[in-house]
């Protein structure tokens, strides 16, 4: 059915239980973000209304609440960078370090730890999010694989299946681009370009069995996400109830955010820690393909950049090339 260890998994989760608190602080912290200043926005769009009739209340309200969300939305815009280098990378390189076992230091140790073997890496967040952006591209294009196949079967209605597909396919990967990440601090390569280069290959040649496994994850995470969402609805809808004006939609709107949170912030690093099991055991004594290196870089312009990326950074970085430590 799937490849990976729920129990495993759950595990590596405990031991890296300083990340996950600060996940729980910094997701379920920008969700309270959102919340307040949407509040605050509603409650000052209810004073202006003062100065009308209940339908001009009622619509400077609905227009405070939404330009509040908007403002916090822009400033979680401008802060991805970060939270990706800090929170998703930092968790990444204690889960990398743990599937190799090697010691891993307690406490908040953990955390700074953690974020030297980033910065050893990626000197600056913008390079580290610059390349997630080129992974997620690649990705797509891989995934689109499945989609093409589709297409061309002659079953009926498979032009149909294959919109769902792309859609649920859209989904799954995107558990992906982290394994991507990890393999590019395992492989401790003074040319973290070139070992995403290499990964990426690696994953191309072998996904059939990646795109299975996440499938799976996308199946079990939003599941639960949907659950948490149904759970979160109530609190949500006091939360509104409070708020000035009550705003009919805030209800649905914020047991989203609330769902997002715990996704974000449990069932993420679940998800991820799940598909760097399965793509290390099955990446486990092989090479890089050149004809998928020659494939993804017909297929994938940002593959090509990656590429590009890779050679300027450290001269030879063709697949293959690149140290991977014993398991």
């Amino acid at each position: 059915m799937w490849d990976f260890s729920i129990g495993g998994a759950l595990g590596m989760m405990g031991r890296t239980l300083p990340f996950i608190l600060m996940r729980i602080a910094v997701y379920f912290g920008i969700a309270l973000g959102y919340i307040l200043l949407t509040g605050t926005g509603a409650g000052i769009g209810w004073g202006v209304g003062g100065f009308g009739d209940e339908e001009f209340r009622a619509t400077t309200t609905m227009w405070g609440g939404f330009a509040g969300f908007g403002v916090f939305g822009a400033l979680m815009y401008w802060a991805r960078e970060y939270i990706l280098y800090i929170v998703k990378a930092g968790h990444i390189a204690v889960l990398v370090e743990m599937i190799d076992g090697q010691p891993l230091p307690e406490g908040r140790g953990q955390i700074g730890h953690a974020t030297a073997v980033v910065k050893a890496r990626f000197p600056q967040a913008s390079l580290l999010f610059l390349m997630d952006q080129l992974v997620k591209g690649v990705i797509r294009a891989i995934s689109g694989l499945a989609r093409g196949l589709l297409t061309v079967l002659p079953v009926p209605g498979a032009q149909q299946l294959a919109a769902i597909l792309s859609a649920f396919l859209r989904v799954a990967v995107g558990f992906v681009d982290e394994v991507i990440l990890a393999h590019a601090i395992r492989t401790r390569s003074d040319n973290a370009w070139g070992s995403a280069r290499e990964a990426l290959v690696l994953y191309g040649q072998n996904w059939k069995v990646m795109l299975k496994n996440a499938a799976w994850l996308a199946i079990i995470v939003y599941g639960l996400g949907f659950l948490v969402f149904l759970l979160m609805l109530a609190p949500a809808a006091l939360v509104v109830y409070l708020m000035p004006g009550a705003w009919a939609a805030g209800g649905v709107v914020f047991a989203l955010l609330f769902a997002w949170a715990v996704k974000a912030a449990l069932l993420e690093p679940f998800a991820i820690a799940c598909m760097m099991q399965v793509f290390f055991r099955t990446i486990e004594g092989q090479q890089p393909n050149p004809e998928w290196d020659a494939r993804l870089e017909q297929m994938s312009g940002k593959f090509r950049k990656l590429k590009e990326r890779a050679l300027g950074a450290g001269g030879q970085t063709a697949p293959g090339m690149s140290p991977r430590p014993a398991v």
